[in-house]
């Protein structure tokens, strides 16, 4: 049997039964006589294990075996569930996720056989029910590194193997760390230059990151090779600084290591390998092969409702209809513009309904997102010693797939900052006459073309003294401007990089890195991010987000002899703005819009176009990012217009008041204005 071709499905359907497992062990600690939740849970398991005996996964399929076998005492009444139960198994459970993630990444399961936790499972069953952990490291989802002895990285055990074998064989090898120019436009090219050049010296074995992500430039501006050759370090350091835009090699020699559990993979490995010769997945990191075939086997997939590929069936047939009409039309005919126009109101009715269902079948619910959240606020709440009780809504709310799969890390974030640096501990809540139990609220709801995501707690609050003194400290801003920022500034300054409050550095948060990643990914998504806090009653994060990053609509207007596009979402009012309203407060220009006080922006200045004389009568937009409003000055309006948004591309990318382009109807390119950035 070929099962290669069923690898995808096989990925797909083990991450939802993954997900379920998650979700019904957390309410199994909760409700552990609710026998329907434990059914669900071991037929869950039940089918992990057939999935994975099928596709030739031995070492899942055996961790599940023993996880089913824990499971079947404690339906039959011989084992009670308690945390430390659970505990494990959810251990078990990040253990799969690893064997999955592993298979995506090369469609092998690696050589991790996990026998602390089946050992800690068999415990469990012997004792039933106590729990005698082996030390198990936990593995952090949100930082997940190589792991070094020195200076060297830990190679997987196939690759140990290889590098023995090789230096046995009186061959060298090496850690090669390379380092690109920071100004290195094409990373990939230059890696791949430096790939190819060492492929003729010998055989690269391993790679970080993954040539995948190489080859996607998912990597900052170096990344390691270890190559097996017979040339000396100082030849292929010659080699590798002969490129271009190279800062730097690093070269170290690795020496052999007798381990014996490399042997015993290897044999396990032969031993598989004539116990299912028909039903195993060829690793793409073997032994054998080149480090340029470490390819996932993964795709982004969206599951789709059928009646949403139904309409989109029906629109596709009534653009066949249209194209058949304006097909058939007699030029010649006295009634060919009349007939012409027609199809053409038409096909205008048929493409924007069919942009609409589109949209609809790239939309998936937060859920797949939030899903992922109980499991982790229940781990660090054990950490922490806190008593936390997540609490959401609005999970069916939609997102672009492409926003949903950037999403999840800062969610991680602030979800991590309002347990650990939000909440206070028990005894400080009872202190304080708040209840034993702190509350996270995560929220999501559709607002106008956008959606917004809210992260509140009910804990301390943030000191906002506290920050501007912490500022001043780094040397951030001085202590004039300290006393003259009002509180949404010095909560702005949270944003900044490296800039944190926190006085102990935790691996939950406070680590010195801010919020800064927050910030920047949620603005590379075309959103923001903005806070409000009362001190001893909590925080609040909210962060708008556009619906897809696709199609838009937007207000076309022009400056100069330019044309650019304004998102709509982002747009309040237009307004008639005279020459004698604008007035100057502390050295910024405002006008006075219904008992509002709203500065404005000349965006001739911003863009670098001429300056144009002030007419009497000019026209602004009022544009709102959160609470704050700004009027931008524009020579006219062209009118509002769907448009596709295109990317910049890689050369560009660094123009912050810029968020991409579009095409127009005549071919004229017009630049997209970056709201975040101009406001």
């Amino acid at each position: 049997m070929e099962v290669s071709q069923y690898l995808n499905m096989f990925i797909e359907e083990s991450k939802d039964n993954l997900q379920r497992l998650n979700e019904n062990l957390l309410k199994l600690e909760n409700n552990p006589d609710d026998i329907q939740i434990l059914n669900e849970i071991f037929r869950v398991a039940h089918t992990l294990k057939g999935m994975a005996g099928t596709m030739g996964f031995v070492r899942m399929q055996k961790l599940t075996h023993n996880i089913e076998n824990v499971l079947s005492d404690i339906r039959s009444g011989s084992i009670k569930i308690n945390s430390d139960m659970v505990d494990t198994l959810f251990m078990c459970l990040d253990a799969l996720e690893n064997y999955v993630e592993e298979i995506v990444n090369t469609s092998s399961e690696g050589t991790d056989d996990h026998n602390d936790l089946i050992e800690n499972l068999a415990e469990i069953i012997k004792s039933k029910g106590e729990v005698t952990h082996t030390e198990t490291p936990v593995v952090d989802q949100e930082t997940k590194e190589e792991k070094t002895a020195g200076n060297l990285i830990e190679l997987p055990d196939t690759q140990k193997l290889v590098k023995n074998n090789a230096i046995e064989m009186g061959m060298n090898v090496f850690q090669i760390k390379v380092d690109l120019s920071p100004n290195c436009v094409l990373k990939s090219a230059r890696a791949f230059v430096i790939f190819t050049d060492l492929e003729r010296f010998g055989e690269i074995i391993h790679c970080i990151p993954s040539t995948q992500d190489i080859e996607d430039e998912k990597f900052e501006n170096d990344f390691t090779v270890v190559v097996v050759t017979k040339e000396i370090k100082e030849k292929l350091e010659q080699v590798i600084m002969s490129v271009s835009e190279v800062e730097g090699v690093t070269i170290e020699a690795f020496a052999k290591d007798h381990d014996a559990k490399i042997e015993e993979v290897a044999l396990k490995k032969e031993e598989q390998a004539e116990a299912h010769p028909t039903a195993s997945v060829t690793p793409a990191n073997s032994e054998t092969n080149n480090s340029s075939n470490n390819k996932q086997v993964s795709n982004k997939t969206v599951r789709v409702n059928i009646d949403r590929l139904d309409t989109l069936m029906n629109l596709v047939s009534e653009l066949i209809i249209v194209k058949t009409q304006l097909e058939g039309l007699n030029v010649t005919s006295q009634d060919a513009n009349t007939n012409y126009n027609d199809s053409v109101e038409y096909l205008e009715r048929v493409t924007t309904n069919l942009h609409d269902a589109v949209m609809k079948v790239r939309m998936v619910p937060v859920e797949i997102v939030f899903n992922r959240f109980p499991r982790m606020i229940r781990d660090i709440s054990r950490k922490l010693g806190k008593d936390i009780d997540l609490v959401m809504s609005g999970e069916e709310t939609e997102l672009d797939r492409t926003v949903i799969d950037e999403i999840g890390d800062p969610l991680i974030h602030l979800l991590r900052n309002a347990a650990d640096h939000g909440l206070e501990t028990i005894e400080e809540r009872a202190t304080i006459g708040k209840p034993r139990k702190g509350t996270i609220k995560l929220q999501a709801y559709q607002d106008g073309n956008s959606v917004v995501i809210e992260v509140e707690d009910d804990g301390k609050g943030i000191n906002v003294q506290a920050i501007k003194n912490k500022a001043v400290q780094k040397g951030t801003i001085t202590k004039e401007e300290a006393d003259a920022m009002n509180e949404q500034e010095a909560l702005d300054l949270l944003f900044r990089p490296s800039f944190s409050t926190a006085e102990k550095i935790s691996d939950l948060s406070g680590r010195g890195v801010g919020l800064d990643v927050v910030k920047s990914k949620i603005t590379e998504l075309g959103g923001h991010v903005e806070v409000q806090t009362e001190l001893g009653k909590g925080s609040k994060f909210i962060v708008r987000l556009p619906l897809t990053l696709a199609i838009i609509q937007a207000l076309m207007i022009s400056i100069g002899d330019e044309k650019y596009a304004i998102p709509l979402s982002n747009i309040q009012n237009i307004e008639d703005v005279r020459k004698e309203d604008i007035k100057l407060v502390q050295n910024q220009e405002v006008i006075m819009v219904r008992n509002e006080i709203i500065p404005i922006v000349r965006l001739h200045s911003v863009l670098g176009l001429p300056e144009q004389e002030d007419k009497d009568l000019m026209m602004g937009v009022i544009v709102k990012k959160g609470e704050r409003q700004v009027g931008f000055i524009i020579d006219s309006l062209i009118g509002q217009q769907e448009i596709v948004i295109k990317s910049l591309g890689k050369y560009l990318s660094g123009i912050d008041i810029i968020a991409g382009a579009t095409i127009l109807g005549n071919g004229e390119v017009a630049l997209i204005l970056d709201i975040n950035s101009l406001i």
